[in-house]
């Protein structure tokens, strides 16, 4: 069960690489292109484009265009450091929202959950039960049954999780989801996951010294079952 994928199209590293981490942080799924070349074919699985304005080649009015040719659903929020009128106009003949540069994180955040609601991309019509957990994937929402309270994840957690969760059944590498993860090469010994699954089986398991959520395939990795 796949979680929010979001398409970032964003040819400047710097701002690029702050939006891609705060994104993921928040745990959206984030595809970052740096052009607007391959956008078609990138948005098919996406629920949701963030799109510059001021991109090499094709600039961000025309990549817009043609996404909307091939995808009249998809919701599209523009950036752009332009303010004048004219181009706002231009962005929102097929744009749903358009936010100037600089902008708060809290701010863009906030205005992908109003695109992705108004588009029913932002809930899940029914949640996944794990043993003792509902897990509403697209609302980053997981609640116990057996305390029907939620259980809150980092980002960081709730990424793991959902990566666990789009392979559900399937046993994955150590490396695999690190890699998946922290989008990174994985060094042997590196302990960073494992402090992290350790840190999730506390939050989700009954008991985490018996986890029957994640399961270890020992000298493997782990794997959820459904």
């Amino acid at each position: 069960m796949p979680i929010t994928n979001l398409l970032y199209i964003e040819d400047d590293p710097e701002i690029g690489e702050w939006v891609y981490a705060n994104l993921q942080e928040r745990g959206y799924t984030v595809t970052w292109l740096k052009s607007g070349e391959q956008a078609v074919e990138k948005a098919a699985d996406c629920q949701l484009v963030i799109l510059d304005v001021m991109l090499p080649g094709l600039d961000g009015f025309t990549v817009g265009g043609r996404l909307k040719q091939q995808y009249p659903e998809l919701p599209v929020l523009m950036l752009s450091a332009r303010t004048s009128i004219d181009d706002k106009l231009q962005g929102l003949k097929f744009a749903d929202d358009y936010l100037t540069k600089p902008f708060h994180p809290d701010e863009l955040a906030a205005r992908i959950e109003v695109l992705l609601r108004r588009s029913g991309g932002s809930a899940d019509p029914e949640p996944l039960q794990l043993k003792h957990l509902l897990v509403y994937e697209k609302e980053n929402r997981i609640i116990d049954q057996g305390t029907n309270e939620e259980i809150v994840l980092t980002g960081k957690q709730f990424h793991i999780f959902a990566y666990l969760l789009r392979h559900l059944g399937q046993i994955l590498t150590k490396e695999q989801i690190y890699e998946a993860v922290w989008n990174e090469p994985y060094l042997d010994g590196d302990k960073t996951l494992m402090v992290h699954i350790r840190h999730l089986r506390e939050k989700l398991e009954r008991d985490p010294a018996n986890p029957e959520v994640i399961e270890t395939i020992r000298g493997i990795g782990y794997r959820v079952r459904a």
